[in-house]
């Protein structure tokens, strides 16, 4: 397994964040991304999590609510990948295929464009 700490890590995601264009994210409301280490033990290979209500399914009942979550998991990553770019790549790619399911997008078409 690849090493890296948990710091280097967070600084990966937040880079990843960083390329995201300022158009896209100021449309991103009521999310928070976090880093964690391992997955639910139910699905240990899951790189990255959305837990929320995507914006396109927003309405008017749609306040006072809890942040959407969106939660980078560093374990997986590091197994999967053999060299630092290959974990650059598959930070950012987890990170825009996370930010895309808050705004609504979902899996299939996410495939379709490359962000599986």
């Amino acid at each position: 397994m690849l090493e890296m700490t948990r710091e280097e890590f967070e600084e990966l995601v937040a880079e990843s964040l960083d390329r995201i264009p300022p158009e896209l994210t100021r449309l991103m409301d009521n999310v928070a991304v976090f880093v964690e280490d391992e997955p639910p033990a139910d699905d240990p290979e899951l790189l990255g999590l959305y837990e929320g209500t995507p914006l396109t399914d927003r309405g008017e009942w749609y306040a006072g609510v809890l942040p959407d979550r969106i939660t980078i998991f560093r374990g997986p990553t590091l197994r999967m990948c053999a060299t630092r770019e290959e974990v650059v790549a598959e930070t950012e790619v987890t990170v825009v295929h996370e930010i895309a399911h808050h705004f609504g997008i979902d899996d299939a078409r996410l495939h379709a464009l490359g962000y599986g």
